[in-house]
Formats: C-alpha cells, sequence, structure tokens
C-alpha cells in the first residue's frame, strides 16, 4: 500500500514545504518536471502553469467582485439621488396634504413603488390593535404585513398585494412614533425580510421632522 495515499501523510507534506521555502530552491528543476491535473479539465500541466492559472481564476473572482460592488455603488448612488429629491420636497411641505402629494408623486415616479398607505396617529380612526402595532414598532421591517390593520388602508386592491414594507414615522428610535407609512406591491421579493432598510429608516425619519416641525 503507498503510504503518500494516507491524509496525515499528505499534511505532513503540505506541513513540510510550508516550514521549508527553499525546498525547490535546492531541487530547482523539480518544478519544471511536475506535472498535477489541470483545474478545468483531464490533461496534466507544469507546476508553473498551475500557478499562472490559479492566477488568472483569482484575477477573474477579484474583476467580478469589483464589477459587483461598482454596480451596487451605482445603485446606492441613484437610491441616494431620488431620497434626496424626496427630503428636499418634504422641506419644501407647509402641510400634511403636501407631505402626501410629495410621497405619491416620489414614491410612484422616482421609486416605482406601485402602492402606498400613509396613516396619522393625530388623526384618529385607527384601532387600539393597529395603534399598538405603530407605536411599538421601531424600525421598518418588510416583507409579510408587521401591522395586518393596514391591509384594509389599500381598498379593492388589498388581495393582490404580495409584499410589504411598514415605516414608523419616528424622528429616532427612541422618540414616539407618529404615524406608518407602508409600501406595497404584487411581487413576492419587491420588500422581502433581511433587506436592507437604512434608507427606509431615514424616509421615515424625515417624514416624522416634517410633521414635528408642522406641528411646532
Amino acid at each position: 500500500m503507498d503510504t503518500l495515499d494516507a491524509p496525515m501523510d499528505r499534511q505532513a507534506i503540505a506541513d513540510f514545504l510550508t516550514k521549508n521555502p527553499n525546498f525547490f530552491n535546492e531541487f530547482p528543476t523539480l518544478l519544471a518536471e511536475l506535472n498535477i491535473p489541470h483545474p478545468h479539465g483531464t490533461h496534466a500541466v507544469s507546476m508553473s502553469e498551475r500557478q499562472l492559472i490559479a492566477m488568472r481564476d483569482k484575477v477573474r473572482m477579484l474583476e467580478n467582485k469589483l464589477a459587483e460592488l461598482i454596480q451596487f455603488g451605482e445603485e446606492n448612488d441613484g437610491i441616494s439621488e431620488k431620497l434626496h429629491a424626496l427630503m428636499l420636497a418634504l422641506l419644501a411641505a407647509k402641510t400634511p396634504q403636501d407631505i402626501a402629494g410629495a410621497l405619491a408623486l416620489h414614491l410612484r415616479e422616482g421609486f416605482a413603488v406601485p402602492h402606498h398607505a400613509l396613516r396619522l396617529l393625530a388623526d384618529g380612526g385607527l384601532s387600539a390593535e393597529a395603534t399598538t402595532a405603530i407605536t411599538t414598532l421601531l424600525q421598518p421591517v418588510c416583507g409579510a404585513l408587521a401591522v395586518p390593520q393596514a391591509s384594509d388602508w389599500f381598498g379593492e386592491v388589498s388581495p393582490h398585494l404580495r409584499s410589504f414594507a411598514c415605516i414608523p414615522l419616528r424622528t429616532s428610535a427612541s422618540s414616539p412614533a407618529l404615524g406608518l407609512l407602508v409600501l406595497a406591491s404584487e411581487e413576492d421579493k419587491r420588500f422581502y425580510a433581511g433587506m436592507g432598510t437604512l434608507y427606509l429608516a431615514r424616509l421615515g425619519q424625515a417624514i416624522a421632522a416634517a410633521l414635528t416641525r408642522m406641528q411646532a
């Protein structure tokens, strides 16, 4: 039996080569004589060719990762610009009706959100269950509807909605809730559990700040 097939012997060889980096300097012809399987085929290649292939694969992987990061950066830049435009509209708003109009325009045209509903606690008309759910919601929640009573806010389209983003209107996580903004879509994955909520939280804070300014 070939003892080199034993896993411990393979590890011992790997440890030896790691601890003796000058080994191949002492046997310079060995690298040229060694042939190992091609990582993407069935034929054998030399050690130097194998290293070159490994480097090319690593470069390709890094290029793909860089392209992915650039794409994410461009998407975030686009979201930031749209959110900035909405923020400016909220700053210019003088009444709650102005806020509602700004949201309707920018959510539909800027963010392509097909449906949304806004309810303020100060307006009344909410059930005790809905009020409790809103006041205990500290951060945006995506996926299933976090405030079940909000389903009635969408009227006849409600049965067709599959994903939601519930955004509490708070100037900070520790401040009182002023209301709730719900984004909704017929697409299952438009809003999903685990998606990033940073921009949604900022939107809720901006609306809350605009409402607080009007109340003052």
